[in-house]
């Protein structure tokens, strides 16, 4: 008997564990749930009833393929060995199959299992899933990790051209076991149930995930190059949060870019060439991970930039959490992320360059509040984003460059769409002054939007002199 150890891999096509399990006999599949970590984790509720709407369509995926999927708890992962080594003896397992995960905590986690496991003459066999390469098989010509983007993705790209990864063998039903599946808990304590609309907007299950990724080759993609940086306009995949429970593999997105630029990785359609660039972004920040395990642990990637003197103003991040800051494009995405668990890419870039830059508040404080709210939420790429943006991270923005909101606001929200689909109470301002309000009298005089917390000029002045006066 053969077990399969569910994490974020929830699907059945493609999935690198489950076809090993099962091509060596029968298998059962097991989830763990684990409240107080995903809490340690900053897990936001949203996703964690991701996971669980996602469970039950894949429940249903097995239950036709005749495996039972058993639901287990371990508090914290601490007690993850032996949750796992009583299953196996219950089931006289005999070999248990995961796929690779990368933070620093699963990392250790998986060891623990493995070391339990091997112990009692259990196998364990973890397998490359959630990305294209294996952290550890791209690296410099000195044998580091890469930290510079570009000089990664040069070597992957090169990789790619000998031969893209292939997808897992599918999965033919096996003869019913006289072991049933456990229910799908509909909440876990800790965590609230999100609004019938943010569900209504992340539908669970491979035949959604597929489904969007189709329509977006279809109908997106070949503008993706532009159209990603409108937030006012469909221009993106919205498959992040699919990636990220593994509900889609890589490879099955990459697969699909390839097939509608007639096989072609960097030439042919710009928007395909950039969506693929995207996929290998994930990829970097995902060996990050590995190579450098500080980032894991709340810890600057540019260790002199711990030295920051970040301020504490309690009353200025509570108003850039809630979208109250004066600036209507902050604000705007700042109440996107709130309503639908998921914010618009290059707003991610702005809104973080706000709190870290302008506010001079400590990244770590915006990485904490978007994981706690992301549907989509992943250690690896919130945290280089945000390092990214702050600064602090490989690979960089210099510090130097902070992205004006208004100025992002006129080029990437031109006639303001976006800004007065989540800002009803400027949706009346012509469109040059929607972006900019506080110049507006009659808004003003009627108290219906908030007068700037910050000067973007003497703020961006500060900045730089922090980042100037760092010891090096």
């Amino acid at each position: 008997m053969q077990l399969i150890w569910l994490r974020s891999d929830l699907r059945v096509t493609d999935n690198t564990a489950l076809a090993a399990a099962c091509e060596r006999g029968p298998t059962v599949a097991l989830w763990i749930v684990s409240p107080q970590q995903w809490l340690q984790h900053d897990e936001a509720p949203c996703k964690v009833d991701f996971w669980l709407r996602n469970l039950r369509e894949l429940g249903k995926r097995l239950d036709d393929l005749h495996i039972p999927l058993l639901v287990r708890t371990s508090d914290t992962w601490a007690q993850a060995p032996e949750t796992v080594l009583h299953l196996c003896k219950q089931h006289k397992i005999e070999a248990v199959h995961w796929n690779d995960e990368y933070g620093v905590n699963e990392q250790h986690r998986d060891a623990e299992v493995r070391e339990a496991l091997e112990a009692e003459g259990i196998g364990a066999h973890s397998h490359l899933d959630q990305l294209l390469f294996k952290p550890g098989s791209i690296l410099t010509r000195s044998g580091g990790y890469f930290q510079v983007f570009g000089q990664f993705k040069k070597v992957c790209m090169e990789r790619l051209h000998v031969g893209a990864p292939g997808s897992a063998g599918p999965i033919k039903a096996q003869s019913p076991l006289s072991i049933h599946s456990d229910s799908i808990p509909r909440q876990v304590e800790g965590f609230d149930e999100p609004s019938d609309s943010l569900r209504e907007h992340w539908p669970a299950g491979e035949a959604e995930a597929q489904a969007r990724l189709q329509r977006f080759v279809d109908e997106a993609i070949e503008d993706y190059d532009v159209a990603r940086d409108l937030p006012a306009r469909p221009g993106t995949s919205q498959l992040s949060a699919y990636l990220a429970a593994g509900v889609v593999s890589p490879r099955q997105c990459l697969q699909a870019a390839l097939a509608c630029n007639r096989g072609e990785l960097d030439s042919g359609n710009r928007g395909v060439q950039t969506w693929i660039g995207e996929l290998i972004w994930r990829e970097f920040y995902k060996h990050i991970l590995v190579g450098y395990p500080q980032v894991s642990m709340h810890r600057a990637f540019r260790s002199h930039t711990e030295a920051l003197p970040w301020r504490t103003a309690p009353e200025e991040l509570r108003a850039w959490q809630e979208g109250r800051t004066g600036f209507p494009l902050i604000d705007a995405a700042m109440r996107q992320l709130l309503e639908t668990g998921w914010m618009h890419n290059r707003l991610r870039m702005v809104t973080a360059m706000f709190l870290s830059k302008n506010l001079l508040i400590d990244w770590r404080e915006g990485e904490r509040h978007f994981m706690r709210h992301l549907i989509d939420g992943d250690l690896a790429s919130n945290n280089g984003g945000w390092q990214w943006s702050a600064s602090t991270g490989t690979d960089s923005v210099p510090y130097f460059r902070i992205f004006n909101p208004v100025t992002q606001s006129q080029r990437f929200d031109p006639d303001g769409r976006f800004i007065a689909h989540w800002l009803p109470e400027l949706d009346q301002l012509d469109e040059k002054s929607i972006h900019f309000p506080v110049k507006s009298k009659t808004l003003l005089a009627k108290n219906t939007y908030t007068k700037p917390i910050v000067s973007l000029d003497s703020s961006r002045r500060r900045a730089l002199e922090a980042f100037k006066n760092l010891p090096r």
